[in-house]
């Protein structure tokens, strides 16, 4: 379905994430707007993975709206707020996605609108 690009001519990337991934025609797109660990009844965990983990499970509610699912995931935009996080969110989006993975960016910044955030997460889907 989706072809994972992964040019020999470059460096292979530093973790577990594809260069690039090209969508067939006639696919649909789904573009996630940035999730925050945020429940529907305003809880918000503590930890960077657990906050991770609800990114995640919010994006697939948003997804299976769709008819779509994890799995149709081709690209992620992913923020944490401080060095310390990189480590413990992909270590969740490692679990969360098998190869070959989606293509994918993770930076650091300044902070969320709130300040217990510590992980946004957004991600472009096709089916």
């Amino acid at each position: 379905m989706f072809r994972y690009l992964m040019p020999k001519s470059i460096k292979t990337p530093f973790a577990r994430y594809s260069h690039g991934v090209e969508v067939p025609a006639g696919k649909r797109l789904i573009l996630c707007a940035g999730q925050v660990a945020i429940t529907a009844d305003d809880h918000i965990p503590e930890g960077v993975e657990e906050q991770a983990e609800l990114c995640f499970r919010n994006i697939a509610a948003i997804l299976a709206e769709a008819g779509l699912g994890l799995k149709d995931v081709v690209r992620i935009n992913a923020y944490v707020t401080d060095r310390a996080y990189l480590k413990p969110y992909m270590a969740v989006r490692d679990r969360t996605f098998a190869d070959p993975a989606p293509a994918s960016t993770l930076m650091i910044v300044g902070g969320f609108a709130r300040p217990e955030f510590k992980v946004e997460v957004e991600v472009i889907a096709a089916g």
